[in-house]
């Protein structure tokens, strides 16, 4: 933990469902911005395409043994970069140590994720309600690191008709769910204009999975 000693703080669980919590203030991004800039210099952020043929208005790139993809094929997880055919970048130590304490705080010890999803909202740019299933292992959670500008996520249920709770995420907050929670309905309204003095007018979700 020496090596994230400083950017991690104390916090107080809020719950939210069963399995599912939000940690408030989590992280301190000093040393997860520096390695987040070197992943994007490699592997660019690019808005894909879902299967049914939409450009995606979120920004995505991946890092980790595995990364999530999508495109007119399906959604799934690849080892290779589809723009440069190449290997992901690993998860730099400090996203594995972020992730591994954020679950822990949850409940899930023992944490250790093969892929993590980067995501760039710009104003304007949504999730719809999904569910995280193209993962292998459900007994693991999901780990969903929020930086710059706010953000409200919905947090439903099982069903797509539930009606979700709406959260407001700032800068440093972590949710974390899995158990009886891990395949909840969840998404991210339309990002509101803002600004963030280290990520101008953007949102960063880091998503942290144990995908193969």
């Amino acid at each position: 933990m020496d090596l994230f000693k400083n950017d991690l703080l104390d916090s107080t669980p809020v719950p939210l469902a069963d399995g599912a919590i939000l940690l408030r203030g989590f992280v301190k991004e000093v040393q997860v911005l520096a390695d987040l800039s070197k992943i994007l210099a490699v592997s660019p952020l690019r808005n894909m395409t879902t299967p049914g043929g939409f450009t995606m208005s979120v920004a995505m790139t991946n890092c980790g043994d595995l990364g999530w993809i999508t495109d007119r094929k399906g959604y799934r997880y690849a080892s290779l970069d589809p723009l440069s055919n190449q290997p992901w970048q690993a998860i730099p130590p400090s996203f594995l140590v972020l992730a591994s304490a954020a679950a822990a705080q949850a409940g899930f010890a023992n944490f250790v994720p093969d892929a993590c999803l980067i995501n760039q909202y710009k104003t304007g740019a949504r999730m719809a309600l999904h569910q995280d299933k193209d993962e292998q292992d459900f007994s693991q959670p999901i780990v969903s690191v929020s930086l710059g500008v706010p953000a409200v996520f919905q947090f439903g249920g099982l069903k797509r008709s539930d009606k979700p709770i709406k959260v407001t995420l700032n800068h440093a907050d972590v949710i974390v769910w899995g158990g009886k929670s891990r395949l909840n309905y969840h998404g991210i309204l339309p990002l509101k204009a803002n600004n963030h003095a280290d990520f101008g007018a953007y949102r960063y979700n880091l998503t942290f999975r144990k995908a193969g």
